[in-house]
Protein backbone atom coordinates (compact mmCIF):
# COMPACT_ATOMS: atom_id res chain seq x y z
CA UNK A 1 0.00 0.00 0.00
CA UNK A 2 1.39 3.41 -0.95
CA UNK A 3 0.97 5.65 2.10
CA UNK A 4 0.52 9.38 1.67
CA UNK A 5 1.88 12.16 3.86
CA UNK A 6 -0.89 14.68 4.45
CA UNK A 7 -0.73 18.39 5.32
CA UNK A 8 -3.92 20.22 6.31
CA UNK A 9 -4.34 23.99 5.95
CA UNK A 10 -7.29 26.07 7.05
CA UNK A 11 -7.91 29.01 4.74
CA UNK A 12 -10.86 31.36 5.26
CA UNK A 13 -12.73 28.64 7.10
CA UNK A 14 -12.21 26.07 4.34
CA UNK A 15 -10.04 23.01 5.03
CA UNK A 16 -7.64 22.23 2.19
CA UNK A 17 -5.67 18.98 2.22
CA UNK A 18 -2.43 18.69 0.28
CA UNK A 19 -1.00 15.23 -0.29
CA UNK A 20 2.66 14.47 -0.83
CA UNK A 21 3.86 11.08 -2.05
CA UNK A 22 5.64 8.89 0.44
CA UNK A 23 9.22 8.14 -0.63
CA UNK A 24 9.91 5.19 1.68
CA UNK A 25 10.52 2.89 -1.28
CA UNK A 26 13.20 5.25 -2.59
CA UNK A 27 14.76 5.58 0.86
CA UNK A 28 14.83 1.81 1.27
CA UNK A 29 16.56 1.40 -2.07
CA UNK A 30 19.24 4.02 -1.31
CA UNK A 31 20.22 3.16 2.28
CA UNK A 32 22.76 0.42 1.51
CA UNK A 33 24.28 2.57 -1.24
CA UNK A 34 24.78 5.47 1.17
CA UNK A 35 26.55 3.21 3.65
CA UNK A 36 28.74 1.78 0.87
CA UNK A 37 29.67 5.26 -0.40
CA UNK A 38 30.45 6.44 3.10
CA UNK A 39 32.74 3.50 3.84
CA UNK A 40 34.58 3.88 0.54
CA UNK A 41 35.13 7.61 1.13
CA UNK A 42 36.17 6.89 4.73
CA UNK A 43 38.77 4.40 3.55
CA UNK A 44 40.13 6.85 0.98
CA UNK A 45 40.24 10.24 2.71
CA UNK A 46 41.82 13.36 1.23
CA UNK A 47 42.96 16.60 2.86
CA UNK A 48 41.50 20.03 2.07
CA UNK A 49 42.00 21.39 -1.46
CA UNK A 50 43.32 17.93 -2.44
CA UNK A 51 40.03 16.00 -2.62
CA UNK A 52 40.55 14.94 -6.24
CA UNK A 53 39.28 11.33 -6.09
CA UNK A 54 36.42 12.25 -3.77
CA UNK A 55 35.32 15.00 -6.17
CA UNK A 56 35.53 12.62 -9.12
CA UNK A 57 33.35 10.07 -7.31
CA UNK A 58 30.74 12.73 -6.53
CA UNK A 59 30.75 14.19 -10.05
CA UNK A 60 30.41 10.77 -11.68
CA UNK A 61 27.44 9.96 -9.45
CA UNK A 62 25.64 13.23 -10.13
CA UNK A 63 26.21 12.92 -13.88
CA UNK A 64 24.79 9.39 -13.82
CA UNK A 65 21.58 10.88 -12.38
CA UNK A 66 21.27 13.40 -15.20
CA UNK A 67 22.15 16.30 -12.91
CA UNK A 68 23.99 19.30 -14.39
CA UNK A 69 27.48 19.24 -12.88
CA UNK A 70 30.20 21.85 -12.37
CA UNK A 71 33.62 20.73 -11.11
CA UNK A 72 36.74 22.58 -9.97
CA UNK A 73 34.77 25.03 -7.84
CA UNK A 74 37.05 26.43 -5.12
CA UNK A 75 39.76 24.03 -6.40
CA UNK A 76 38.06 20.66 -5.83
CA UNK A 77 34.43 21.44 -5.11
CA UNK A 78 31.52 19.96 -7.04
CA UNK A 79 28.18 21.66 -7.64
CA UNK A 80 25.12 19.90 -9.04
CA UNK A 81 21.95 21.54 -10.33
CA UNK A 82 18.65 19.66 -10.44
CA UNK A 83 15.72 21.49 -12.00
CA UNK A 84 12.25 20.30 -11.11
CA UNK A 85 9.45 19.93 -13.62
CA UNK A 86 7.89 23.18 -12.39
CA UNK A 87 9.56 26.58 -11.84
CA UNK A 88 9.99 27.96 -8.34
CA UNK A 89 12.54 28.87 -5.69
CA UNK A 90 16.11 27.62 -5.38
CA UNK A 91 17.22 25.54 -2.39
CA UNK A 92 20.87 24.68 -1.73
CA UNK A 93 22.09 21.63 0.18
CA UNK A 94 25.70 21.50 1.35
CA UNK A 95 28.09 18.72 2.37
CA UNK A 96 31.78 19.13 3.22
CA UNK A 97 34.18 16.57 1.72
CA UNK A 98 37.64 17.01 3.30
CA UNK A 99 39.43 14.88 5.89
CA UNK A 100 41.89 15.69 8.69
CA UNK A 101 45.60 15.02 9.32
CA UNK A 102 44.81 12.37 11.95
CA UNK A 103 46.02 8.76 12.07
CA UNK A 104 43.08 6.40 12.60
CA UNK A 105 43.43 3.81 15.37
CA UNK A 106 39.98 2.25 15.79
CA UNK A 107 38.97 -1.28 14.79
CA UNK A 108 36.76 -0.50 11.78
CA UNK A 109 37.08 -2.91 8.87
CA UNK A 110 37.18 0.10 6.53
CA UNK A 111 39.59 2.23 8.58
CA UNK A 112 41.93 4.56 6.74
CA UNK A 113 45.59 3.66 6.23
CA UNK A 114 46.20 6.65 3.94
CA UNK A 115 49.13 8.96 4.57
CA UNK A 116 49.90 12.35 3.07
CA UNK A 117 51.96 15.49 3.65
CA UNK A 118 50.66 18.30 5.81
CA UNK A 119 52.75 21.42 6.54
CA UNK A 120 55.90 19.60 5.52
CA UNK A 121 55.30 16.51 7.65
CA UNK A 122 54.10 13.02 6.77
CA UNK A 123 50.76 12.41 8.50
CA UNK A 124 47.96 9.92 8.60
CA UNK A 125 44.73 11.06 6.97
CA UNK A 126 41.31 10.28 8.44
CA UNK A 127 37.69 11.37 8.25
CA UNK A 128 37.76 12.21 11.94
CA UNK A 129 34.81 14.61 11.85
CA UNK A 130 32.25 12.77 9.73
CA UNK A 131 32.54 14.64 6.45
CA UNK A 132 32.47 11.25 4.72
CA UNK A 133 28.95 10.75 6.11
CA UNK A 134 27.83 14.20 4.99
CA UNK A 135 29.06 13.50 1.45
CA UNK A 136 27.37 10.10 1.25
CA UNK A 137 24.12 11.48 2.66
CA UNK A 138 23.98 14.27 0.07
CA UNK A 139 24.78 11.83 -2.72
CA UNK A 140 21.79 9.83 -1.51
CA UNK A 141 19.55 12.90 -1.41
CA UNK A 142 20.59 13.72 -4.98
CA UNK A 143 19.58 10.25 -6.16
CA UNK A 144 16.19 10.31 -4.43
CA UNK A 145 15.32 13.81 -5.66
CA UNK A 146 16.52 13.09 -9.20
CA UNK A 147 14.01 10.22 -9.35
CA UNK A 148 11.25 12.57 -8.22
CA UNK A 149 11.74 15.63 -10.43
CA UNK A 150 8.01 15.72 -11.06
CA UNK A 151 7.51 16.49 -7.37
CA UNK A 152 9.97 19.41 -7.32
CA UNK A 153 8.67 22.93 -7.82
CA UNK A 154 11.90 24.85 -8.35
CA UNK A 155 15.58 23.96 -8.31
CA UNK A 156 17.91 22.09 -5.96
CA UNK A 157 21.60 23.06 -5.89
CA UNK A 158 23.92 20.41 -4.39
CA UNK A 159 27.10 21.96 -2.97
CA UNK A 160 29.95 19.55 -2.19
CA UNK A 161 32.43 21.81 -0.45
CA UNK A 162 36.17 21.20 -0.05
CA UNK A 163 38.42 22.35 2.78
CA UNK A 164 35.90 23.03 5.54
CA UNK A 165 38.65 22.38 8.08
CA UNK A 166 40.61 25.22 6.52
CA UNK A 167 42.79 25.44 3.41
CA UNK A 168 46.52 24.71 3.51
CA UNK A 169 48.68 27.70 4.54
CA UNK A 170 49.01 30.21 1.74
CA UNK A 171 45.92 28.97 -0.12
CA UNK A 172 42.31 30.08 -0.31
CA UNK A 173 39.56 27.53 0.05
CA UNK A 174 36.38 26.34 1.68
CA UNK A 175 32.98 27.99 1.76
CA UNK A 176 34.41 31.51 1.57
CA UNK A 177 36.11 30.80 -1.76
CA UNK A 178 33.00 29.05 -3.08
CA UNK A 179 30.96 32.15 -2.26
CA UNK A 180 33.57 34.40 -3.90
CA UNK A 181 33.34 32.25 -7.02
CA UNK A 182 29.55 32.71 -7.13
CA UNK A 183 28.19 29.38 -5.89
CA UNK A 184 25.18 31.11 -4.31
CA UNK A 185 24.29 32.81 -7.61
CA UNK A 186 23.24 31.67 -11.09
CA UNK A 187 20.65 30.69 -10.01
CA UNK A 188 20.46 32.74 -6.83
CA UNK A 189 19.85 30.59 -3.74
CA UNK A 190 16.78 31.42 -1.64
CA UNK A 191 17.66 29.19 1.33
CA UNK A 192 20.38 26.69 2.26
CA UNK A 193 20.34 23.61 4.51
CA UNK A 194 23.20 21.63 5.97
CA UNK A 195 23.79 19.00 8.63
CA UNK A 196 26.61 17.66 10.77
CA UNK A 197 26.87 14.15 12.17
CA UNK A 198 27.45 14.06 15.93
CA UNK A 199 29.08 11.17 17.75
CA UNK A 200 27.64 12.22 21.13
CA UNK A 201 24.02 12.21 19.91
CA UNK A 202 22.14 8.87 19.57
CA UNK A 203 21.09 7.61 16.16
CA UNK A 204 17.57 8.77 15.36
CA UNK A 205 17.88 12.10 17.18
CA UNK A 206 18.20 15.51 15.53
CA UNK A 207 19.38 18.54 17.50
CA UNK A 208 19.15 22.19 16.51
CA UNK A 209 19.17 25.75 17.79
CA UNK A 210 17.44 28.79 16.37
CA UNK A 211 19.63 31.88 15.98
CA UNK A 212 23.37 31.67 16.71
CA UNK A 213 24.14 27.96 16.84
CA UNK A 214 27.92 27.79 16.25
CA UNK A 215 30.46 30.47 17.00
CA UNK A 216 32.31 32.91 14.83
CA UNK A 217 35.97 31.92 14.99
CA UNK A 218 38.72 34.50 14.89
CA UNK A 219 42.45 34.20 15.29
CA UNK A 220 44.57 36.83 16.97
CA UNK A 221 48.27 37.63 17.10
CA UNK A 222 49.68 39.81 19.89
CA UNK A 223 53.20 41.15 19.54
CA UNK A 224 54.78 42.57 22.69
CA UNK A 225 57.88 44.76 22.57
CA UNK A 226 60.04 45.25 25.65
CA UNK A 227 63.71 45.97 26.25
CA UNK A 228 66.30 43.20 26.45
CA UNK A 229 68.48 42.92 29.55
CA UNK A 230 70.42 40.44 31.66
CA UNK A 231 68.18 38.13 33.62
CA UNK A 232 69.94 39.12 36.85
CA UNK A 233 69.12 42.82 36.30
CA UNK A 234 65.45 43.08 35.30
CA UNK A 235 65.35 46.75 36.36
CA UNK A 236 67.55 47.62 33.40
CA UNK A 237 65.06 46.31 30.84
CA UNK A 238 61.36 45.86 30.12
CA UNK A 239 60.19 42.26 30.44
CA UNK A 240 57.86 41.24 27.54
CA UNK A 241 57.16 37.88 29.20
CA UNK A 242 55.79 39.60 32.30
CA UNK A 243 53.73 41.91 30.10
CA UNK A 244 52.42 38.89 28.20
CA UNK A 245 51.33 37.25 31.45
CA UNK A 246 49.46 40.40 32.48
CA UNK A 247 47.80 40.59 29.05
CA UNK A 248 46.67 36.96 29.23
CA UNK A 249 45.19 37.59 32.66
CA UNK A 250 43.54 40.79 31.47
CA UNK A 251 41.97 39.18 28.41
CA UNK A 252 40.11 36.73 30.62
CA UNK A 253 38.52 39.58 32.55
CA UNK A 254 36.89 40.70 29.29
CA UNK A 255 35.04 37.39 29.34
CA UNK A 256 34.44 37.08 33.08
CA UNK A 257 33.67 40.71 33.93
CA UNK A 258 32.61 42.55 30.77
CA UNK A 259 30.71 40.03 28.63
CA UNK A 260 27.03 39.31 29.29
CA UNK A 261 27.33 35.53 29.20
CA UNK A 262 23.66 35.02 30.04
CA UNK A 263 22.93 36.10 26.45
CA UNK A 264 25.52 34.03 24.59
CA UNK A 265 28.79 32.27 25.31
CA UNK A 266 32.17 33.76 24.38
CA UNK A 267 35.73 32.47 24.61
CA UNK A 268 39.23 33.96 24.39
CA UNK A 269 42.02 31.37 24.37
CA UNK A 270 45.76 31.99 24.09
CA UNK A 271 47.05 28.86 22.41
CA UNK A 272 50.74 29.66 22.01
CA UNK A 273 53.32 32.03 23.44
CA UNK A 274 56.84 32.35 22.08
CA UNK A 275 59.67 34.37 23.62
CA UNK A 276 63.29 34.18 24.72
CA UNK A 277 66.36 32.07 23.95
CA UNK A 278 68.19 31.55 27.28
CA UNK A 279 67.46 31.14 30.97
CA UNK A 280 69.41 34.28 31.93
CA UNK A 281 68.28 36.75 29.25
CA UNK A 282 65.17 38.86 29.46
CA UNK A 283 64.19 38.96 25.77
CA UNK A 284 63.22 41.95 23.67
CA UNK A 285 59.90 40.62 22.41
CA UNK A 286 57.14 38.04 22.79
CA UNK A 287 54.41 36.75 20.52
CA UNK A 288 51.09 35.22 21.45
CA UNK A 289 48.51 33.61 19.18
CA UNK A 290 45.05 32.37 20.02
CA UNK A 291 41.38 32.14 19.14
CA UNK A 292 38.19 34.09 19.86
CA UNK A 293 34.71 32.51 19.74
CA UNK A 294 31.51 34.56 19.77
CA UNK A 295 27.84 33.88 18.99
CA UNK A 296 26.52 37.43 18.69
CA UNK A 297 27.74 40.11 16.25
CA UNK A 298 27.46 43.01 18.70
CA UNK A 299 29.31 40.97 21.31
CA UNK A 300 31.98 40.14 18.75
CA UNK A 301 32.56 43.80 17.87
CA UNK A 302 32.74 44.91 21.51
CA UNK A 303 35.05 42.08 22.48
CA UNK A 304 37.42 42.81 19.58
CA UNK A 305 37.53 46.52 20.49
CA UNK A 306 38.26 45.80 24.15
CA UNK A 307 41.01 43.33 23.30
CA UNK A 308 42.92 45.90 21.25
CA UNK A 309 42.45 48.57 23.94
CA UNK A 310 43.51 46.27 26.77
CA UNK A 311 46.57 44.85 25.02
CA UNK A 312 47.92 48.32 24.22
CA UNK A 313 47.10 49.77 27.67
CA UNK A 314 48.57 46.90 29.71
CA UNK A 315 51.81 46.95 27.72
CA UNK A 316 52.11 50.72 28.20
CA UNK A 317 51.49 50.40 31.95
CA UNK A 318 54.54 48.14 32.25
CA UNK A 319 56.80 50.22 30.04
CA UNK A 320 56.44 48.31 26.79
CA UNK A 321 54.32 48.39 23.65
CA UNK A 322 52.03 45.81 22.10
CA UNK A 323 49.78 45.33 19.08
CA UNK A 324 46.81 43.01 18.62
CA UNK A 325 45.85 41.84 15.12
CA UNK A 326 42.54 39.98 14.77
CA UNK A 327 41.52 38.00 11.69
CA UNK A 328 38.20 36.34 10.86
CA UNK A 329 38.21 32.57 10.31
CA UNK A 330 34.46 31.89 10.15
CA UNK A 331 31.28 33.85 10.74
CA UNK A 332 28.53 32.95 13.21
CA UNK A 333 26.55 29.92 12.04
CA UNK A 334 23.20 31.64 12.32
CA UNK A 335 19.97 29.70 11.86
CA UNK A 336 17.35 32.14 10.58
CA UNK A 337 14.51 31.83 13.15
CA UNK A 338 11.73 32.16 10.56
CA UNK A 339 13.27 29.40 8.45
CA UNK A 340 13.69 27.17 11.52
CA UNK A 341 10.02 27.68 12.42
CA UNK A 342 9.01 26.89 8.85
CA UNK A 343 10.98 23.65 8.63
CA UNK A 344 10.53 22.33 12.16
CA UNK A 345 7.24 20.52 11.37
CA UNK A 346 9.00 18.69 8.53
CA UNK A 347 11.82 17.53 10.80
CA UNK A 348 9.34 16.40 13.44
CA UNK A 349 7.30 14.49 10.89
CA UNK A 350 10.39 12.70 9.56
CA UNK A 351 12.18 11.91 12.83
CA UNK A 352 9.30 11.98 15.31
CA UNK A 353 8.59 15.03 17.45
CA UNK A 354 10.24 13.48 20.50
CA UNK A 355 13.48 12.99 18.54
CA UNK A 356 13.84 16.60 17.38
CA UNK A 357 15.47 18.39 20.29
CA UNK A 358 16.79 21.87 20.95
CA UNK A 359 20.34 22.32 22.14
CA UNK A 360 22.56 25.06 23.50
CA UNK A 361 24.97 26.96 21.29
CA UNK A 362 28.33 25.40 20.44
CA UNK A 363 31.59 27.35 20.61
CA UNK A 364 32.99 25.26 17.77
CA UNK A 365 32.87 26.90 14.35
CA UNK A 366 31.63 26.05 10.85
CA UNK A 367 32.32 27.80 7.56
CA UNK A 368 28.75 26.94 6.52
CA UNK A 369 28.26 30.37 8.07
CA UNK A 370 29.58 32.03 4.90
CA UNK A 371 26.71 30.55 2.91
CA UNK A 372 24.29 31.86 5.54
CA UNK A 373 25.60 35.38 4.96
CA UNK A 374 24.26 35.09 1.40
CA UNK A 375 20.89 33.43 2.07
CA UNK A 376 18.83 32.29 5.07
CA UNK A 377 20.18 28.97 6.32
CA UNK A 378 19.43 26.13 8.69
CA UNK A 379 22.24 23.93 10.04
CA UNK A 380 21.39 21.03 12.34
CA UNK A 381 23.01 18.01 14.00
CA UNK A 382 22.31 14.36 13.19
CA UNK A 383 22.76 11.58 15.72
CA UNK A 384 25.56 9.13 15.00
CA UNK A 385 26.06 7.31 18.32
CA UNK A 386 24.81 3.74 18.65
CA UNK A 387 21.65 3.86 20.84
CA UNK A 388 22.37 2.66 24.37
CA UNK A 389 26.09 3.35 24.09
CA UNK A 390 27.66 4.90 27.15
CA UNK A 391 30.89 5.70 25.31
CA UNK A 392 31.13 8.25 22.53
CA UNK A 393 34.06 8.76 20.21
CA UNK A 394 34.92 12.48 20.06
CA UNK A 395 35.36 14.33 16.80
CA UNK A 396 38.89 15.21 15.63
CA UNK A 397 40.41 12.25 17.48
CA UNK A 398 42.01 9.00 16.20
CA UNK A 399 39.17 6.99 17.81
CA UNK A 400 36.28 8.83 16.13
CA UNK A 401 33.56 6.64 14.70
CA UNK A 402 29.82 6.77 14.12
CA UNK A 403 26.99 4.30 13.54
CA UNK A 404 26.09 3.95 9.84
CA UNK A 405 22.46 3.26 10.71
CA UNK A 406 21.96 6.97 11.39
CA UNK A 407 22.72 8.07 7.84
CA UNK A 408 19.33 7.31 6.30
CA UNK A 409 17.62 9.78 8.64
CA UNK A 410 19.92 12.44 7.23
CA UNK A 411 18.86 11.51 3.69
CA UNK A 412 15.18 11.60 4.60
CA UNK A 413 15.41 14.88 6.49
CA UNK A 414 17.25 16.85 3.81
CA UNK A 415 15.04 15.41 1.07
CA UNK A 416 11.76 16.19 2.83
CA UNK A 417 12.94 19.64 3.91
CA UNK A 418 13.82 20.43 0.30
CA UNK A 419 10.48 19.29 -1.06
CA UNK A 420 8.47 21.02 1.65
CA UNK A 421 10.37 24.30 1.29
CA UNK A 422 10.00 24.35 -2.51
CA UNK A 423 6.44 23.06 -2.76
CA UNK A 424 4.75 24.77 0.19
Amino acid sequence: MNRLVVWTLVLAGVTVTAQGPNLEKDYGAIESKVVEWRRDIHQNPELGNREFKTAEKIADHLKSLGIEVQTGVAHTGVVGLLKGNSPGKVIALRADIDALPVTERNDLSFKSTITSEFMGEKVGVMHACGHDTHTAILMGVAEVLSKNKDKIKGTVKFIFQPSEEGPPPGEEGGALLMVKEGVMENPKVDAIFGLHINSQTPVGVIKYKSGGTMAAAQSFTINVKGKQSHGSQPWSGVDPILISAKIIDGLQTIISRETELTNEAAVITVGKIKSGVRFNIIPESAEMIGTIRTLDYDMKDKLNKRMVEMVETIAKAYGGTATCEIKDATEITYNEPALVDQMLPTMQRVAGAENVQTQKAITGAEDFSYFQKEAPGFFFFLGGMTPGNTESFPHHTPDFKIDDSGLILGVKTLTEMSLDYLNN
